[in-house]
């Protein structure tokens, strides 16, 4: 089989699963597909460095990651900062002490994770967060991935890191308890 025949299909064969990834990883259906071309871009170029000791599909999703992890790294150093006048006043103070509030004992997280609208506001809050704050929090907690290396793939330092991850939960936190608790 052709260098062409192949590629080809690889793209009938496995672009429904780059897709639905890369749809995971950005949240953009377009960002999302045109990954996938890139990725299929890449195969192509490389195809020579393919050697089968592996599945293509799992040539192809290392690939589709190396990508996403350009695409943010790109994003990242583009992106303007992101402003925390939304939580904090001129002096540094917390504009709102609600969000550090306890939460209502009553509602366990085993509970909680078990509830199908409670788990669709928890992803319409996730998807909410600014661009910066949402891939590593997704990484960190959904994909399950350690500091360092969702700091080498971002090319951030785990400090930062750390106060993405801080400024996101606060979010989410708010946005949880306006969306969900609120409405209890």
């Amino acid at each position: 089989m052709t260098k062409n025949e192949t590629i080809k299909n690889w793209i009938d064969q496995y672009s429904g699963q780059l897709l639905r990834r890369a749809v995971y990883l950005l949240s953009d259906r377009v960002e999302a597909e045109d990954i996938v071309q890139e990725v299929f871009i890449s195969a192509f170029s490389s195809y020579e460095s393919f050697e089968g000791k592996s599945q293509p599909l799992t040539w192809l999703m290392t690939i589709l990651n190396r990508k996403v992890a350009d695409f943010y790294r790109k994003k990242y150093k583009s992106e303007p900062q992101i402003s925390l006048d939304h939580f904090f006043d001129e002096t540094g103070s917390w504009k709102n002490d609600d969000v550090l509030n306890d939460w209502n004992a009553e509602n366990k997280e085993t509970e909680l994770l078990d509830d199908t609208e409670f788990n669709t506001t928890l992803e319409d809050c996730l998807e909410e967060l600014p661009v910066r704050w949402k891939l590593p929090m997704k990484m960190y907690y959904l994909q399950e991935k350690k500091a360092p290396e969702v700091s080498q793939e971002l090319n951030i330092s785990t400090t930062n890191l750390w106060k993405i991850l801080q400024r996101g939960r606060m979010q989410l936190r708010e946005c949880l308890e306006f969306n969900w608790f609120a409405q209890l």
